[in-house]
């Protein structure tokens, strides 16, 4: 059909979570308090390490700025995720859906560079302590904070304008909850090669390069731990690597999943529950993670916690 005799759409229709029945006040209300949550949980995080001149160290620095990437990623997905549950599915205009998909992928790429600057922290503390001090300076951790930032908005931006060319005139119905790449792509009358390869541009530089970073750099962890003599040394090693670790195995299998191995069209429930997982479920974990295994930061939350009982106190 020639595409001169189509009309272009304005708009999406977002199918959401389809009719949820009798459950739909019980599933808003369920990923509104895991979504408040994650909000505090990542809100008190970034507020810790401001206040406690004990955190004001690369990792927590770089722990904080993946909450708050966090933070961004959530919010622009969840409040239009909690309004479609409640109404079954709704409209969203092209510029707004395709604004969305910029700003996921902003703190998406922030995040993966900033797990493989946390790994090269973790690299520098354990594979060479005595060097620490001078290779992670203030200056350095400034420059990799911002780069990860400059290369989430500017990597991000090259994809969004490649797709704001393409054009949509059938079928506008997009079966999810928010405006992702593949929906969109099935979705356009126009040739997509030119945003399959921006995409794949991307996609080396943020995803398979940063994971193989970080898998280089604990393997020379891994190596260094084991020479360490004493049971009491090797076991603290590991504590000080082990939460950012289960972060990156979480982060990566949840985006792999999604995006590198996607379930088939025939199992579009599946890929909405693994969205659900990596954009509700995972920014909660995050900072749990780092609070319950981290003994500065359970200390920090431990000595704001009662240096509030007084004035509960006087309240009282």
């Amino acid at each position: 059909m020639d595409r001169k005799n189509q009309s272009a759409i304005t708009e999406f229709y977002l199918l959401g979570f389809g009719n949820l029945h009798n459950f739909r006040i019980a599933v808003f209300t369920l990923f509104l308090m895991v979504h408040i949550m994650a909000l505090t949980a990542n809100v008190l995080v970034i507020v810790l390490v401001g206040v406690t001149e004990s955190l004001h160290c690369p990792m927590y620095i770089f722990l904080s700025q993946l909450s708050f990437s966090e933070i961004l990623f959530t919010s622009n997905i969840v409040p239009n995720m909690l309004w479609l549950i409640l109404v079954g599915g709704g409209k969203v205009s092209v510029a707004r859906c395709l604004s969305q998909f910029y700003l996921l992928g902003v703190p998406t790429i922030a995040q993966c560079l900033l797990l493989a600057a946390m790994s090269f922290d973790r690299h520098v503390a354990i594979c060479r302590p005595l060097h620490y001090a001078t290779i992670m300076t203030i200056s350095l951790q400034l420059q990799m904070v911002t780069s990860c930032w400059f290369l989430g908005f500017t990597m991000s931006f090259f994809v969004y304008i490649v797709l704001s060319k393409l054009e949509f005139c059938s079928c506008n119905i997009i079966n999810h909850f928010y405006c992702d790449i593949a929906p969109l792509l099935r979705l356009s009358c126009s040739s997509t090669s030119s945003v399959e390869l921006a995409t794949t541009m991307v996609a080396f530089p943020v995803l398979l390069s940063p994971f193989t970073f970080i898998v280089v750099t604990y393997v020379s962890i891994i190596r260094a731990i084991l020479k360490i003599p004493s049971n009491t040394g090797r076991h603290k090693a590991f504590s000080t690597c082990s939460s950012h670790l289960i972060i990156v195995c979480m982060y990566y299998g949840t985006l792999s999943t999604i995006y590198i191995f996607p379930p088939r069209d025939n199992s579009i429930n599946l890929n909405k529950g693994l969205s659900v997982l990596y954009t509700l479920v995972t920014p909660l974990f995050n900072p749990l993670i780092y609070s319950l295994r981290n003994q500065d930061i359970r200390g920090a939350i431990l000595k704001y916690s009662q240096a509030l009982r007084p004035w509960k106190t006087i309240e009282t």
